[in-house]
């Protein structure tokens, strides 16, 4: 393991623990390493104070440092979660009575808000296959249910043709948990899938049996890495330079379908969500989308 000359032995002591304790890998001893330095560092040039002597004021002093230097709030929670279990070795040690970092909370991350597109974006997205293709009306067919229905991708790719009602409109799906909910499709997505059914699927299989309502070349259930890379290949050919996740679409549909005024507790049915706090993210994502409307419409905005 790599020694620093310049560094305060209480931290290679500490290093030392971890790595005999935890049996980290250097690169993540390295890291906390760098983060113990960088403040035993800043406590002896700003406020001439020393790593076992710090207490409450100067940790937050430094944690504000940071955030004015322009560090993002997850990387000074990461670098608080590095003290506080450098000051408690020391405590366990018998190093120190106080911890300095008891009180001290680290900065709020808040939950990431999903990545989206707009219903622009959408609508270029599913215009990009290739409809004389039985591959691109497949794959046109799975988009479309995707975005109508807000299915995950697994829940897309696993779909039987039991599954399915056309004269009802609705998909029955078994989401996390095999927790059964009914979607309604609606007419766009529904006409699509009932063209699909009726030719493109057949050509697809070329008589091999499958009860997937969408195969892949070799008569099989898709896989989700397959579809994803699908999703890839459609949104290059639709111009769309936006970072995507195999759940876009999905989120796509809870931010417009909030976006125009629908209640928080269908979203919550349609999506299969457990739980509606997990549902509540979208509406922050459909109020920045208001907010930024009214920003650029309202003459007071």
């Amino acid at each position: 393991m790599d020694t620093y000359a310049d560094t305060h032995p209480e931290i290679e002591r500490y290093i030392d623990a971890l790595w005999i304790e935890k049996g980290l890998a250097d690169h993540t001893l390295d890291a906390y390493r760098r983060d113990l330095r960088q403040f035993d560092a800043f406590l002896g040039r700003e406020l001439r104070g020393s790593l076992l002597g710090a207490n409450r004021e100067q940790l937050q002093r430094y944690l504000g440092a940071r955030l004015a230097a322009g560090q993002s709030p997850r990387s000074t929670a990461r670098v608080m979660s590095c003290l506080r279990g450098f000051y408690r070795y020391q405590l366990r040690e018998g190093r120190l009575t106080v911890d300095p970092t008891l009180d001290v909370e680290s900065p709020r991350l808040g939950r990431p808000l999903p990545k989206s597109l707009s219903e622009a974006d959408v609508g270029r997205l599913l215009a990009a296959p290739d409809l004389d293709d039985p591959l691109g009306f497949r794959d046109r067919t799975m988009l479309e249910l995707l975005y109508a229905c807000g299915l995950r991708v697994s829940e897309l790719t696993a779909l039987q043709l039991s599954q399915v009602s056309l004269n009802q409109g609705v998909l029955r799906v078994f989401g996390k948990g095999s927790k059964e909910r009914l979607v309604p499709m609606g007419e766009p997505a529904l006409r699509m899938l009932q063209r699909y059914l009726a030719g493109p699927r057949a050509e697809l299989l070329r008589g091999m049996p499958c009860d997937a309502v969408f195969p892949s070349r070799r008569g099989r259930q898709m896989t989700r890495q397959t579809f994803w890379y699908r999703i890839k290949m459609h949104a290059r050919t639709a111009g769309i330079s936006k970072p995507l996740s195999p759940h876009t679409l999905r989120h796509a549909f809870a931010t417009h379908l909030l976006n125009h005024g629908a209640d928080l507790r269908v979203v919550q049915l349609l999506l299969g969500h457990s739980d509606l706090t997990t549902t509540q993210i979208y509406t922050h994502v459909a109020r920045q989308r208001m907010q930024d409307l009214h920003a650029e419409h309202h003459p007071r905005g």
